[in-house]
């Protein structure tokens, strides 16, 4: 029979490559955990779980989006962090195959916003709304929209601050219940004060009155998210393109870079017998 005669020659695979390899993705890995991590603990704080009465609106909670993410970035760093240490063929295979799905979505969802903007601008609005109907009801999701109207875009609802009617605690019809907040606007809709030290959560309350006295220009940001949002994509869009870009490239030389090694470790294997 015949004898196979294993024989370690010279080393032909790329260290550079390989530990290249094997920081970026240990890096992504570790921070894939934490927000895995974040996103399990969110979601289970929430008993949602168990409650699957809630699942409706599943997509839009903030604890969902860390879930998938996580797993996502979790999947993809674990593939090419032990595949690059191991030099394991089939692990670079599947990093490259998960890189190559992940640039193809990328890519796709590109096409489709350029194609299909007006109907994502309602399905946006859709959300937003959504997430006002139910303010009171996730803590993560009021966070959330608190972050945007006052942090982020500077707005109030959705095309505006009437949009707020839409929520059970802010209609102006609560205020026969007695409720304060009636015919009134979340404090994240307020105009930031100079020099202000502490918030005053009570800033929106009666803003939408007709008998308002002070000036509600003055007081809030009547323009709405959604327009907020669309100038925002404008001022910043040299910014987001070259993100895009970047991404796409370290996705491109990701590829490049798990083949070439991959190539490397079977010619190695090769030259063993």
């Amino acid at each position: 029979m015949p004898v196979l005669h294993y024989r370690q020659g010279r080393n032909d695979v790329n260290c550079f490559l390989k530990y290249l390899l094997f920081i970026a993705n240990f890096m992504l890995w570790s921070f894939a955990i934490l927000i895995l991590t974040i996103g399990i603990w969110s979601w289970s704080e929430k008993d949602r779980f168990s409650n699957f009465g809630k699942l409706a609106h599943v997509v839009l909670d903030p604890a969902f989006v860390f879930f998938i993410l996580g797993t996502v970035a979790f999947v993809i760093g674990f593939t090419g962090c032990v595949g690059a240490l191991r030099e394991n063929t089939v692990l670079l295979y599947s990093y490259a195959i998960f890189l190559a799905v992940l640039l193809l979505f990328e890519i796709t969802c590109g096409v489709l916003l350029a194609v299909f903007k007006d109907w994502i601008k309602a399905e946006a609005a859709q959300g937003f709304q959504t997430f006002i109907i139910r303010y009171r009801e996730d803590p993560d999701q009021q966070n959330f929209i608190d972050w945007v109207q006052e942090e982020w875009l500077q707005c109030c609802g959705i095309d505006g601050p009437k949009d707020w009617d839409k929520n059970n605690y802010f209609n102006c019809s609560s205020q026969d219940i007695g409720s304060r907040e009636a015919c009134g606007v979340p404090f994240s809709c307020c105009k930031k004060k100079p020099n202000e030290v502490v918030k005053n959560k009570q800033c929106g309350y009666d803003v939408r009155k007709t008998n308002y006295n002070l000036d509600i220009s003055k007081t809030i940001n009547e323009k709405g998210c959604l327009q907020a949002l669309e100038d925002w994509i404008e001022q910043n869009l040299l910014w987001i393109t070259s993100i895009m870009i970047l991404s796409t490239f370290s996705k491109v030389l990701g590829i490049s870079f798990a083949q070439n090694l991959r190539s490397d470790i079977i010619a190695q294997k090769a030259a063993w017998y």
